[in-house]
């Protein structure tokens, strides 16, 4: 899957934000995302929006996991985060767990932490499954 993966990212808003998948296993993933120009607001911290995508990111990759995908898609259905302490530079980390695993919804919860392993965002998130049509 990873390699797959990585042809899926190219042209993607995972490569403008340049976030990388560094682990992938059943009900759990992990991405990093750095804090630079392209993810700061202009006060210089981290925009809010690209932690959510973070957070969406590593939703997705983890459902896309766990579903079939000759037969399913993994959609999101709704995502909702905390920012709670600002960064300003260096590389997050967002660590994603499943919470619930139906047969059309996956909700996950997604923390992202500093490099000093500091919690600065949580989010939770909904996948809807899909048929392929």
């Amino acid at each position: 899957m990873n390699g797959k993966m990585n042809e899926w990212i190219k042209n993607t808003l995972l490569e403008a934000l340049n976030i990388e998948i560094i682990h992938i296993s059943e009900g759990k993933v992990i991405a990093t995302m750095p804090v630079n120009e392209k993810t700061r607001q202009p006060f210089g911290i981290l925009h809010g929006g690209a932690s959510v995508a973070l957070a969406e990111t590593a939703a997705s990759v983890g459902a896309y996991a766990l579903i079939d995908p000759q037969k399913e898609i993994a959609v999101g259905l709704e995502i909702n985060a905390n920012h709670l302490r600002p960064v300003y530079e260096g590389i997050v980390t967002a660590t994603a767990t499943i919470v619930h695993h139906g047969k059309t919804t996956m909700v996950w919860n997604i923390e992202i932490v500093n490099e000093k392993n500091e919690l600065i965002c949580i989010s939770r998130c909904t996948m809807a499954i899909r048929e392929k049509v």
